[in-house]
């Protein structure tokens, strides 16, 4: 209760009024910005509350900053992806056209060399591909796509840039059916060239070729080259065959046994060499000069009788 005439202290102390306050602070504070624009004396202040404030800045930023770089990770990720799918892409496609180029330059080296052995040969010659083998299994032919249409005759000689392949055995109009020598039915009649030997090279099993009816002591090599020794009219002599690869000497048996392989690629290769067939050796020239005719003298001699006595 107060007393009367006598008034309560203050609860709280009353300062200036509130608007004398803002006015203050408001002049302070333009005061402030004027000193520190014209001298700088804040700077240092200001820097280190930067310092202070820069860890709280960072963590308040870490969920932006975190939410930014899983955005562009997942970005790039799917980005290095397709590049890598275009990549794979393209470098099958230059396996496929690298892998065409070197086919190319077999093909390109082979028929080279194909044109070089018909340039060395005598007789004229046909390039020609092999399409497939013949249907038989017993047997070893192949099917090639030059036929009677572009000059083929049965019994021409086929051959690779490496030697005898075999022989044009059935002609049609666009295709020609070749046998290879491997063929069991096949015989080729073949020299060595180391002393001249000559004898006849059969088919054999297994892509081999055997020489028969040798005797068991015939001078016969492993090594030793077979070429072709031209006796049977049909291959030009000379065109590498076979090379002995074993000899069976057994006392028992009258004749060797003797495998040999072939040189050329029988198997492998799909360009092959169709010769001509061989030119007939030119006719012997005849004596354009007559013998001496006896003299009339002496044929009126001849006719006279003898003297009778």
């Amino acid at each position: 209760m107060s007393v009367v005439g006598h008034q309560p202290p203050p609860f709280f102390k009353r300062g200036p009024a509130p608007l004398a306050r803002l006015a203050f602070f408001v002049v302070l504070s333009l005061a402030l910005l004027v000193f520190d624009l014209k001298y700088r004396y804040l700077e240092l202040a200001r820097q280190g509350v930067a310092a202070v404030l820069y860890p709280l800045q960072r963590a308040a930023y870490a969920p932006v900053d975190l939410y930014g770089q899983l955005g562009g990770y997942f970005t790039s990720l799917a980005a290095v992806q397709r590049e890598n799918e275009q990549l794979k892409r393209k470098e099958l496609e230059s396996a496929n056209w690298l892998l065409r180029q070197q086919h190319l330059e077999q093909e390109n080296q082979r028929l080279r060399e194909l044109l070089d052995m018909r340039a060395k040969q005598p007789v004229p010659g046909t390039l020609a591909e092999i399409l497939y083998t013949a249907r038989d299994p017993f047997s070893r032919r192949v099917v090639v796509d030059k036929g009677g249409q572009h000059g083929v005759v049965a019994g021409q000689a086929v051959v690779d840039e490496s030697g005898v392949l075999g022989q044009v055995t059935r002609v049609f109009p666009m295709q020609s059916e070749a046998t290879l020598i491997t063929d069991k039915n096949q015989a080729v009649p073949v020299k060595l060239v180391r002393n001249g030997l000559r004898s006849v090279l059969f088919g054999a099993s297994g892509g081999q070729l055997e020489l028969r009816f040798l005797a068991a002591n015939a001078d016969v090599q492993p090594g030793d080259l077979l070429v072709t020794s031209g006796l049977d009219g049909i291959y030009q002599p000379g065109l590498p065959v076979a090379k002995v690869v074993r000899v069976d000497r057994d006392a028992a048996y009258s004749f060797a046994r003797i495998l040999c392989e072939p040189v050329a690629g029988v198997e492998r290769h799909g360009q092959v060499l169709i010769l001509g067939a061989r030119e007939p050796l030119p006719p012997q020239i005849e004596e354009t000069e007559p013998r001496d005719k006896p003299s009339k003298g002496r044929k009126a001699k001849r006719k006279e009788p003898a003297a009778q006595p």
